[in-house]
């Protein structure tokens, strides 16, 4: 008799191990994704475990129940093609819906190679988030036009409102940790007195990665690039652009970006009402 795949809660130990297999996958996460992550949903962490051993897990992260993120999905290699992946992903899915009020939205950045498949479980594609990358020799020369500082020094609930025309739904908590972790750099423009925009970048196991990068125009994006790749100096920096705000790829095609990866951007439910042309940079496939 075959032993059944139990779905279940992941242990906060059990997340760094699937931090540690996302490594090995090329996903290069943050230094401080774990900890980031599990304090965010601690109950979004689902494992998969066949006879009392960790073989695969993913996150069903709620947004107050307003809005939910599906990522993080991974199966051992040595067990993928035995259907484990295709129970893992449906518990998922239901355990998600599950949680979000009657009628909320799903998201999901998923490889390409996959699309068909979460276009069976009734995701919709809308548009391709691309990976891009380039090496930081040396800062930026640049002449700043636009007023950039600290983001600390904007009020937050400034920033989380800015963050919410972007998002599909209000992510305080999230959003706290994220612009205040450790090997970062949180950066905001103000014009005319407010906010236009704001950027972090994280230390990765190999680089930086900008994310998430969200601003008025072009020009406020550019400054908070500007400012944000020097911290990436004397290594790769990445940045998430979506494919469907053409000033986010004019932005990779002025710096010499090179794409190296990609998702697709897929929605279960209505597609959030977001503002698209402001978003030059997502903030994490895992998340959101």
């Amino acid at each position: 008799m075959s032993i059944p795949l139990v779905i279940r809660n992941m242990l906060r130990p059990e997340l760094d191990e699937l931090v540690h297999w996302a490594a090995r996958e090329g996903w290069n996460p943050g230094l401080h994704d774990a900890e980031l992550f599990w304090a965010t949903d601690s109950e979004a962490y689902i494992a998969a475990d066949l006879d009392g051993q960790l073989i695969g897990g993913g996150a069903i992260t709620s947004y107050g129940g307003e809005f939910g993120f599906m990522g993080f999905f991974i199966i051992r290699p040595e067990f993928r093609g035995r259907g484990l992946g295709d129970i893992l992903w449906n518990a998922r899915r239901d355990r998600l819906l599950a949680r979000l009020r009657p009628g909320a939205s799903i998201g999901m950045d998923g490889v390409f190679a996959m699309q068909d498949y979460y276009a069976k479980g009734g995701f919709v594609f809308s548009h391709r988030n691309l990976r891009f990358q380039v090496d930081v020799a040396e800062p930026p020369e640049w002449t700043p036009d636009e007023e950039i500082r600290p983001l600390a020094e904007f009020a937050f609930d400034e920033v989380q409102a800015y963050d919410r025309t972007c998002f599909p739904a209000p992510r305080p908590h999230f959003l706290q940790g994220w612009i205040n972790q450790p090997d970062a750099l949180a950066l905001g423009c103000r014009r005319n007195g407010r906010l236009a925009g704001f950027g972090v970048i994280r230390r990765c196991l190999n680089g930086c990665k900008i994310g998430p990068l969200f601003a008025d125009d072009g020009e406020v994006a550019e400054a908070l690039y500007a400012e944000l790749s020097g911290f990436a100096t004397g290594g790769p920096l990445y940045l998430d652009a979506p494919e469907n705000n053409p000033e986010a790829m004019a932005l990779v095609q002025r710096h010499g970006m090179t794409e190296v990866f990609g998702c697709a951007r897929m929605y279960l439910g209505p597609f959030p009402a977001i503002a698209q042309e402001r978003v030059f940079g997502v903030t994490t496939f895992e998340l959101g």
